[in-house]
C-alpha cells in the first residue's frame, strides 16, 4: 500500500489535468442533444480504466445511455470489490448564475468548480486513480476488483437496472463501493448507512380541446391549471404531512442508538437553515429535528408546473393543458411500487370531473438501509481513520441512488457509501465544486480501503 500512497500523491498535478478533461465534456443525459458527450464521456471513462491497468475495459451498449465495465481478477481467496459511478451531469442552467462556464473547470480558492465536479465525476476519479496507484505503482492489486459506470444515474438509471439483473452471476463480488455521497461537514469523515428512495412521476390534466378565451369562456370552461393547483394542495397539508392513505403505514423509525448517534453530531440548525438551505425558514414537519426530516421521514415535492401563457404582457386565456412535476423520497420500508400506486389513486381521487388525467410514473428507486456492523464498512471505517486521523461519523442521506438497493438484493453485497464531497459543494446547482484537498484525501482513502478489504477476507 506504502508504493501505492507514494504513487498517487506523487501524480497530483497529473489527476487534475485528467480531471479537466473528463469536466469538460458535458456529458448530461437527459438532454439529446447531449448524446455524443455522453458517449464521449462513457468512451473517456473506459480508456482511462484501461491505461490505470484495469483488463476488459469495454464500452456496453444500452437502450439508452452506455455502460462502463472493467476488472482485474487475479488475487485468489481475496474479495472482490465492485466500484460504482456515473459520468453523467445534470444541465447546468441558469448558467447565468456560474461564475466560471459550468464545462471549464477552474481551480479557485483551493476548489474545481465545474458541472460534475462532485456529483459524481470528481469522486468516481478517485476511485480509478486508486486502482490505477496500485496497478502502476504496485503492480497488483490487493483484492479483486471490478467497475461498473453508468451514463443515467440522473434521469433514472435503467439501463444498468436491467443490465445488473441479466447479469449478477457475471457481476459476482462480496461489496460494492459508491463514492457519490457527501461528509456530514467538511473535513469531517463519513460513511453513509441509508438513503432515501425516489417515486418521480408527471401528472398531466386536459380541460378542453383547444385554449379557450376567458371572457367568452370564463367560468364555464374547465381551467387544468386550477385544478391541477388544488390536486398539488389536496397532496400535503402545510406542516409538511403527506395526505395520501396509507402512505406512512410501512414506516420504520431509525432506532433510538441511531437516533442517539445523531443527536450527538455537530449539527447546528440555524447555520444550517442559513448557509445551506439559505432561506428565511425550515419548511416540513416540526416535531421532527432537520436531521429525521431529510434522512428518515419521507417527502412530497413538486418540482415544476407548465401550462397556460407565461411570457412578459397579457393574453386572456384559458389552458386546454397543464402539467406538473411531482416526486417523494421514501424511507426504509416504503416500497415504491406501493407508493406511486397510492399517490396515483389520490391524485385521481383529487381530480375534479371536466378533466382528462394522465399520470406517468417516470422512475423509482428503493430505499437503502445498510447493516453497520458488515466487516466491508468496517474496512471503510479503518480506512477513514487512516487519512484522517479520526473515526467517522454514521449518517444517512436525504437522496437517492436507484442503483444501490438493487446491488445489495440481486448481488447479494452489502454497499459502501463513502463519499468525500462537502456539504456547501451545490451538486445540481451553479457553481458546483470540490475541494482538490477531498480529491486527494478521496484517493488516499480508496487505496487504504482496497489494501483493508483484503485483510477483513
Amino acid at each position: 500500500m506504502a508504493t501505492a500512497l507514494e504513487y498517487a500523491s506523487a501524480r497530483q498535478a497529473q489527476q487534475w489535468d485528467q480531471l479537466q478533461e473528463f469536466l469538460r465534456i458535458p456529458s448530461v443525459s437527459t438532454l439529446p442533444a447531449h448524446k455524443p458527450d455522453v458517449e464521449r464521456a462513457a468512451e473517456w471513462v473506459r480508456s482511462h480504466l484501461a491505461e490505470a491497468g484495469m483488463e476488459h475495459a469495454v464500452v456496453i451498449p444500452t437502450g439508452g445511455h452506455p455502460l462502463v465495465y472493467a476488472d482485474w481478477l487475479h488475487v485468489a481467496g481475496a474479495p472482490t470489490i465492485l466500484c460504482y459511478g456515473h459520468y453523467d451531469v445534470q444541465p447546468a442552467e441558469p448558467l447565468e448564475e456560474w461564475q466560471s462556464p459550468p464545462f471549464m473547470p477552474v481551480l479557485r480558492d483551493g476548489n474545481i468548480y465545474a458541472r460534475g465536479a462532485a456529483d459524481d465525476k470528481g469522486q468516481l476519479y478517485a476511485q480509478m486513480q486508486a486502482a490505477e496507484a496500485f496497478l502502476r505503482g504496485e503492480g497488483r492489486l490487493p483484492v479483486n476488483l471490478r467497475f461498473l459506470i453508468e451514463g443515467e444515474e440522473e434521469v433514472g438509471g435503467e439501463g444498468i437496472e436491467a443490465y445488473v439483473r441479466r447479469n449478477a452471476a457475471a457481476l459476482g463480488c462480496d461489496a460494492v463501493l459508491i463514492t457519490d455521497t457527501t461528509q456530514f461537514a467538511a473535513g469531517l469523515p463519513t460513511l453513509n448507512t441509508g438513503l432515501r428512495g425516489m417515486v418521480y412521476a408527471e401528472v398531466r390534466l386536459r380541460g378542453a380541446e383547444a385554449d379557450l378565451h376567458s371572457g367568452l369562456y370564463g367560468g364555464v370552461a374547465p381551467n387544468p391549471l386550477e385544478a391541477l393547483a388544488r390536486i398539488i394542495c389536496g397532496l400535503k397539508d402545510a406542516s409538511g404531512k403527506i395526505l395520501i392513505p396509507g402512505f406512512y403505514d410501512a414506516l420504520r423509525p431509525p432506532s433510538a442508538a441511531e437516533a442517539a448517534d445523531w443527536a450527538r453530531l455537530p449539527f447546528d440548525a440555524e447555520r444550517y437553515r442559513s448557509e445551506e438551505v439559505r432561506a428565511a425558514a425550515l419548511s416540513g414537519e416540526l416535531e421532527y429535528t432537520p436531521l429525521e426530516r431529510v434522512w428518515a421521514r419521507p417527502t412530497l415535492e413538486v418540482h415544476g408546473i407548465a401550462g397556460g401563457f407565461t411570457a412578459a404582457g397579457a393574453k386572456t386565456v384559458i389552458p386546454a393543458r397543464a402539467a406538473a412535476k411531482i416526486s417523494m423520497r421514501l424511507a426504509p420500508a416504503q416500497a415504491p411500487a406501493a407508493m406511486a400506486a397510492a399517490f396515483e389513486r389520490r391524485v385521481r381521487e383529487l381530480t375534479p370531473a371536466g378533466f382528462t388525467l394522465e399520470v406517468e410514473i417516470l422512475h423509482t428507486a428503493e430505499p437503502v438501509l445498510v447493516e453497520s456492523e458488515n466487516r466491508y464498512l468496517r474496512a471503510a471505517a479503518h480506512a477513514l481513520e487512516q487519512t484522517y486521523g479520526r473515526p467517522p461519523v454514521l449518517v444517512r442521506s436525504g437522496g437517492s441512488i436507484p442503483i444501490a438497493a438493487l446491488f445489495a438484493q440481486t448481488l447479494g453485497a452489502p454497499v459502501v457509501l463513502m463519499g468525500f464531497a462537502t456539504p456547501d459543494c451545490g451538486a445540481h446547482g451553479p457553481n458546483e465544486k470540490l475541494p482538490l484537498a477531498n480529491l486527494q484525501q478521496a484517493v488516499a482513502t480508496v487505496i487504504r480501503f482496497f489494501a483493508a478489504a483484503a485483510q477483513s477476507a
